[in-house]
């Protein structure tokens, strides 16, 4: 009930009646103040009058009027400046550190926002806010789709600086370690960027003019050129044809020259998984793009279009992996080139968003439009989150749409928090 009425109050939401303090003083909320979601008083510089005089200060809410000695606010100065103590009940007087009196406001909230909050929190239906959808004025969906877009770049922008502070502030190779757990394509992600994390780029740059080397060190340090790695069946004839036997020597002298030390070949998962999402196949994409120096972030910011960026991270695999899926094992002949798709997947999840990312950390906001732009540009995903909102009556159109709409679906929706949605808010105000 407190995170209620912590929500009527910001959106102003109240009883049509004179609000009143406990001691029958007439109260009128110019301004319910910023919403401070840290520690200290619950709204900060909220203006209310009191009895026609205006004061400007913090705003503290409770559910029980007792909490706030519960809360300890009356040993903590951080409370001296509370202009008004907001509670459901008031079974007691509060005092500040300092020894002062703050008026209380009893407050209930509305009867038809604690209806609809109960309808949204127990509505089979799956978003619970399915009705409203079709109601709503296109100003509201699309200032509400663009916070939203905002704020799935900026989560992304948080998770890719994280990895460049691993990565001793390199944003070179926060972007490759990025690049690399996104072709995990999620069920090898948390490997691939265990397996990125273990590649001193600065060491393989020396060789990355050698194919052959650079395919040696990236599957060695994956820890698929042990033997043992390869299934039993096809350890003879992995022998036989040479390649293994050559990639693992190559990379037992590069290992030795540069002290490298591979992944556990245990974190990688192969059950259920299309061929051509083996981690085989997968890096030596990667190897292949690292090779043609389009796996650089150089290259990412020089892209000023989405051709241009596609072109950037096409790929395919070294010409044993045309025939083979698995050391060992021969299959019909495929270049294996990176789908249109999977380039359309790492565009979304990791280029743009690293091209915000720089741009930020630059404070070029030029870097940072041009990924606004880019999804824009593309058309939205086809997946049961887009479906799902397509159903409800929402026009998703560009993936900016899409990243927006699965935001609201994982931050939201999933964690029935509603009451920070503005669609929730839209649903909760109406009578």
């Amino acid at each position: 009930m407190e995170a209620l009425l912590h929500y009527c109050w910001r959106h102003k939401l109240f009883p049509l009646t004179q609000l009143t303090t406990t001691d029958g003083r007439e109260v009128e909320v110019i301004d319910p103040g910023l919403h401070n979601r840290h520690a200290g008083p619950d709204f900060f510089n909220a203006k209310v009058k009191v009895d026609g005089t205006l004061w400007v200060g913090n705003v503290e809410i409770h559910d029980k009027a007792s909490d706030w000695y519960l809360h300890g606010h009356d040993h903590d100065p951080a409370y001296d400046n509370v202009v008004l103590h907001v509670c459901s009940r008031a079974d007691t007087i509060v005092k500040t550190h300092s020894g002062l009196t703050p008026p209380q406001l009893l407050m209930t909230v509305p009867q038809h926002v604690a209806d609809h909050y109960e309808e949204l929190l127990t509505i089979d239906r799956y978003p619970p806010c399915y009705q409203l959808i079709p109601s709503l004025s296109r100003l509201t969906v699309h200032s509400w789709m663009s916070a939203l877009q905002t704020e799935r770049l900026e989560q992304k922008t948080e998770a890719i600086r994280q990895r460049v502070a691993l990565c001793d502030d390199s944003w070179e190779a926060g972007y490759f370690v990025t690049l690399a757990r996104n072709y995990g394509f999620g069920v090898n992600g948390d490997a691939f960027e265990a397996w990125a994390k273990s590649i001193p780029l600065h060491a393989v740059d020396h060789h990355r003019d050698d194919l052959l080397q650079v395919e040696a060190i990236f599957l060695g340090q994956a820890g698929l050129l042990d033997i043992s790695t390869v299934p039993e069946r096809y350890r003879e004839a992995a022998l036989a044809e040479g390649y293994f036997t050559r990639l693992r020597d190559e990379y037992l002298f590069l290992a030795h020259k540069f002290g490298l030390t591979p992944i556990d070949a245990r974190q990688w998962k192969f059950l259920r998984m299309r061929p051509q999402n083996f981690p085989h196949i997968r890096i030596t994409q990667l190897a292949s793009l690292y090779h043609s120096q389009r796996a650089g972030l150089s290259q990412l910011v020089e892209c000023a279009t989405v051709k241009e960026m596609e072109k950037v991270l096409a790929t395919s695999v070294t010409p044993y992996w045309e025939t083979h899926y698995l050391f060992g094992h021969e299959s019909k002949r495929s270049e294996k080139h990176l789908s249109a798709n999977s380039i359309r997947l790492l565009m979304l999840n990791t280029a743009i968003p690293m091209l915000f990312a720089y741009g930020r950390y630059r404070g070029d906001e030029r870097l940072c439009d041009r990924s606004f732009d880019m999804l824009e540009q593309l058309a939205a995903e086809d997946n049961h989150i887009v479906r799902m909102w397509r159903e409800c009556g929402l026009e998703v159109k560009t993936a900016g749409d899409s990243q927006a709409l699965i935001q609201l679906k994982r931050q939201y929706c999933d964690r029935k928090d509603c009451l920070h949605c503005r669609i929730g808010y839209e649903y909760l105000k109406r009578k």
